[in-house]
C-alpha cells in the first residue's frame, strides 16, 4: 500500500511540480519535498488531490466541449447573416432593374387609341389661325383637334358629338364665354362636309 502511494506522489509531483520544478528556489525546492513527505503520510489528502484533479479534468473536458458547441453555433449565425446579406444585395439588384425598367417605359411613347370616325360627328369650331401650329395638344385628346387648310390656316375645333343639338349648346355656351366666331362643323367618316348636307338629313333646324 506504501508502495501504491509513493508512486501516486511521485505521479503527481511530477504532474504539477515537476515543470516548474528546474526554476523553484532552494528555498521552495525544500517547502515541495516536506509537502511531499506531509501527503505520503496522508493518504485521505492525496486522495482528495487525486479527485479534484480528476474533477477539474472533466470541467476542462466540459468547457472544451461548451467552446466547440459556441463556435459550431457561431459559424451557423456567420453562414445565415451572409445568406441574408446575399439575398438582401439580389433584392437591391431586382429593385435597381425594376426601376430601370420603368424608367425606359416611361421614356418610351404610349400608343395612340385611333378614334372613331365612322358615321357623322359634330365639333365646334373655335377660330382659323395663320402661323400658328397647335398640333402638339392634339395628341390623344379627343375633344381638342384641328386641321390646316390649303392656305396654311390652321383650323381649332373644341367637342366631339354624336348628337347635333348638344354640339349645338356646347357652341352657346363658348359664344357666352366670348369665343363668339364658335360654330358647328360636322364630319363624315372622318372628312369634314359641309353642315347644310348633314342637317338635310336630319329633322332639325340649321343654326
Amino acid at each position: 500500500m506504501k508502495t501504491k502511494i509513493s508512486l501516486i506522489i511521485f505521479a503527481l509531483f511530477f504532474a504539477f511540480a515537476l515543470p516548474a520544478y528546474s526554476q523553484m528556489s532552494k528555498k521552495e525546492k525544500k517547502e515541495w519535498k516536506k509537502r511531499a513527505k506531509e501527503l505520503k503520510n496522508n493518504p485521505e489528502e492525496l486522495k482528495a488531490l487525486e479527485e479534484e484533479n480528476e474533477s477539474l479534468k472533466s470541467s476542462v473536458a466540459s468547457l472544451n466541449s461548451q467552446v466547440d458547441n459556441l463556435k459550431t453555433q457561431l459559424a451557423d449565425k456567420n453562414a445565415q447573416i451572409n445568406a441574408a446579406r446575399e439575398e438582401a444585395q439580389e433584392a437591391k439588384a431586382m429593385a435597381e432593374m425594376a426601376r430601370q425598367k420603368a424608367m425606359e417605359a416611361n421614356k418610351q411613347p404610349q400608343p395612340t387609341t385611333a378614334l372613331d370616325e365612322s358615321g357623322t360627328w359634330f365639333k365646334v369650331q373655335v377660330g382659323a389661325f395663320e402661323n400658328i401650329d397647335m398640333s402638339e395638344y392634339f395628341k390623344n385628346n379627343p375633344n381638342f383637334s384641328g386641321e390646316t387648310t390649303e392656305e396654311g390656316y390652321q383650323r381649332i375645333t373644341l367637342g366631339r358629338f354624336r348628337d347635333y343639338w348638344e354640339a349645338d349648346k356646347f357652341k352657346k355656351v363658348l359664344r357666352k364665354m366670348g369665343v363668339k366666331e364658335a360654330w358647328i362643323v360636322p364630319y363624315k367618316e372622318g372628312v369634314r362636309v359641309p353642315l347644310k348636307e348633314v342637317l338635310e338629313s336630319l329633322s332639325a333646324k340649321p343654326e
